[in-house]
């Protein structure tokens, strides 16, 4: 809901339980007036009537006020937008109006707040839909003069409320061990996070959270989420007056973003912003229903379980191995089987092949369409894994045009993985690509694409370019059109995004995949902890998980039992990676009995509510995931010492009037005895992880 003041002024955005208000003042200077508990609009003209504070010299009274601070003025904070032309840096704008209307399909309210620096029209866009207490903002900046520069345009500065203290929740890590949650005080000065590396990273994932006092089910929580799958940056900074502010965007420094020619726009990255006041995890289901609801594609159909060659094969495939390893997965319940690295070109190792998108002739004489059409009959879908961002200087491509690469002049190309980024800012390779992905999926039935990035960007260069480095922002947007040209041409074929990992996740590439590849590291129990980070703000919907073999061979050597490999996957998107060859028979009867409880669950995991009951931090962990009167839980006994009890689960989000049949033991409690006494899972040293099923 949308209410604006009778002079044009002040708004008011409203969805179930929060409001979001701004104010223009008579100097037009746009301030933040309340982001929180849900307010009207007197509340809101009342508190654009409150004097800013009487500061000397050395302070500005906008500092931690305005909604989207500029370069220039009477003000010191970090500026969201930094923009020069050959005359001038900075900016002076002055209020032109409003636009207000339904967001997409009527859901909600839409606002845009137009200003005006000279030729330069800058609109900050809002929406906040009825559904959800999540505020999308971005901005847009059109060029009607001279050249522009563009240093910097974040997509929104968030403002929060005066608190005497808060506390950082952030997301950070490595190649296989993403996700991994820390929380700290906030200090006064700024706390930066980002990426510098061309792709969202292993190393933060773009979110961050405020508290003063939250628990996982009580208390205020702040969030805000960048949708952008390239370069970014976050500021949160608790300014002298401990005021405090969190400004992000594309790209991670201000040398420079891009160029904006007479009649030419730029438009941000959405910048989400979110506030609940039921704990952390209250935060997380918010977040939750509304990248299902408006972010993820066909997010209400369930993914399939699949099979993916990688850790079974590596690059040592056949077309008979591959058919072999399928029917082990068809007898298993797999639905779908995805042939992974290894399938195309002169790729029979990571040196060689990558850019050459058509089947290795010697594996695969016949193309892609005899193993899919023979995995197909087997009854399930049939998936291949790409790259085409990436190039090896082996291949046919590399040698007809190694000019399309990212590379300085005179210096040395470097390579990670024995490969080099392609340059997608070009709108030949944007074609070649186009092309080659286009005929694949025309050349045989394909249903799914794991879409890899397996380096990042280190010599950024354009030689050609007059502003080369706008290749950060353009490479980018090049990735979302292909993408999304793809999936209109192929409207049955589902995508996965895959970083090494878990190194491109964010609200960006999930509005144009099904799922992510949320990590290489495979290990059951170091997946607890990336899974548990990951769900702060996504879904189980997207979170892909797989059991593979034993020890684990990845990373960890790591011994576990089949029943906690899956058990663990299983809070997720599950799919299987190990050499279904070498699995015994008892093995294998056991993994299709896994794959069948599944099947049962899916609806659940994937689609309902999530409680995490207890943090993977040793001893017992458990999720547990409401759907209407089905509720699942899934619990791990980590260690146990000195014989201790393993202690209940107090669930949650149960009616506690209700009688709950429990699917395992036949045992019927009701709604307040599970909440206040809980359930006992049973777990000791040799029964390691659990399901339990409950019905109302």
């Amino acid at each position: 809901m949308l209410e604006i003041s009778e002079d044009g002024r002040t708004w008011v955005l409203s969805g179930p339980a929060s409001s979001y208000a701004v104010h223009v003042t008579d100097r037009d200077e746009l301030l933040h007036l309340h982001w929180g508990a849900r307010i009207g609009l007197a509340d809101a003209e009342a508190l654009a009537v409150r004097p800013l504070p009487d500061y000397w010299a050395f302070e500005s009274p906008l500092d931690g006020r305005e909604e989207y601070p500029v370069e220039g003025g009477p003000r010191f904070a970090r500026p969201a937008l930094s923009v020069r032309t050959a005359e001038r840096r900075g900016t002076e704008w002055s209020y032109e109006g409003h636009d207000a209307g339904d967001a997409d399909g009527g859901d909600g309210g839409e606002l845009r707040l137009r200003f005006r620096d000279g030729d330069l029209a800058v609109t900050l866009h809002y929406r906040m839909r009825y559904s959800a207490d999540v505020v999308e903002r971005w901005v847009t900046l059109e060029n009607q003069g001279p050249d522009v520069e563009v240093l910097r345009a974040d997509s929104a500065t968030w403002t929060l409320p005066d608190r005497d203290t808060w506390r950082l929740s952030q997301l950070h890590g490595r190649w296989g061990a993403e996700s991994r949650l820390t929380r700290s005080a906030l200090t006064y000065g700024e706390k930066v996070i980002g990426s510098r590396r061309g792709h969202t990273s292993h190393q933060h994932l773009p979110w961050v959270a405020l508290d003063t006092d939250a628990t996982e089910e009580r208390g205020e929580v702040y969030g805000c989420a960048l949708g952008w799958s390239g370069s970014w940056r976050m500021a949160v900074a608790q300014l002298p007056d401990a005021r405090v502010q969190i400004t992000g965007g594309a790209g991670y420094d201000d040398s420079g973003l891009l160029m904006l020619g007479t009649g030419e726009s730029y438009t941000t990255p959405v910048f989400a912003g979110l506030w609940s006041d039921g704990g952390f995890g209250g935060a997380s289901r918010a977040w939750h229903a509304w990248q299902r609801t408006h972010v993820v594609p066909d997010a209400d159909r369930d993914r399939p379980v699949l099979f993916n060659s990688w850790e079974a094969t590596e690059f040592d495939i056949s077309q008979e191995q591959q058919r072999a390893l399928a029917e082990r997965a068809a007898a298993m319940g797999v639905e779908l089987f995805v042939v992974d690295d290894g399938w195309f070109g002169s790729r029979t190792s990571d040196r060689a092949g990558l850019g050459d998108w058509t089947p290795n002739p010697d594996r695969f004489p016949g193309g892609l369409k005899p193993l899919a059409d023979h995995v197909h009959g087997l009854g399930m879908r049939f998936g291949i894994w790409v790259e085409p961002e990436m190039v090896n200087a082996d291949s046919d491509l590399y040698r007809a045009h190694p000019d399309w690469v990212q590379y300085q002049s005179g210096r040395k190309r470097t390579e990670f993985r024995n490969q080099l980024v392609l340059n997608l800012a070009r709108e030949d390779v944007q074609e070649y690509l186009w092309e080659q992905l286009d005929g694949l999926l025309s050349s045989a039935p394909i249903d799914y694409v794991k879409w890899d990035f397996n380096r990042c960007f280190s010599d950024a260069g354009w030689p050609d370019d007059s502003y080369p480095q706008r290749l950060w922002v353009d490479h980018v947007h090049a990735l979302y059109a292909l993408l999304d040209r793809l999936r209109a041409a192929h409207p049955g074929v589902a995508f996965e995004s895959c970083s090494g990992g878990g190194g491109r996740i964010d609200l960006g590439v999930l509005g144009r995949t099904d799922q992510v590849w949320t990590s290489d590291n495979t290990d059951p129990l170091d997946r607890l902890a990336i899974q548990h980070g990951f769900s702060q703000i996504h879904p189980a919907r997207v979170m892909a998980a797989w059991v593979t073999d034993s020890p684990n061979a990845m990373l960890s050597q790591r011994a576990s039992s089949l029943r906690f490999r899956f058990v663990s996957a299983m809070a997720g998107v599950l799919g299987v990676g190990g050499d279904l060859t070498r699995w015994t028979p008892e093995e294998l009867a056991e993994a299709r009995e896994w794959v069948r409880l599944y099947k049962e669950i899916r609806p659940v995991v994937q689609r309902g509510d999530l409680y995490r009951l207890r943090p993977p931090e040793g001893g017992l962990s458990a999720v547990q995931y409401v759907l209407g009167d089905e509720t699942v839980v899934l619990a791990w006994l980590q260690a146990q010492r000195y014989g201790e009890p393993v202690p209940a689960l107090r669930l949650r989000g149960l009616d506690l009037a209700a009688a709950y049949e429990c699917l395992e033991t036949g045992e019927v409690h009701r709604g307040a005895v599970l909440a206040h006494h809980g359930l006992r899972v049973g777990l000791r040293g040799d029964l390691d992880a659990a399901v339990i099923r409950l019905r109302k």
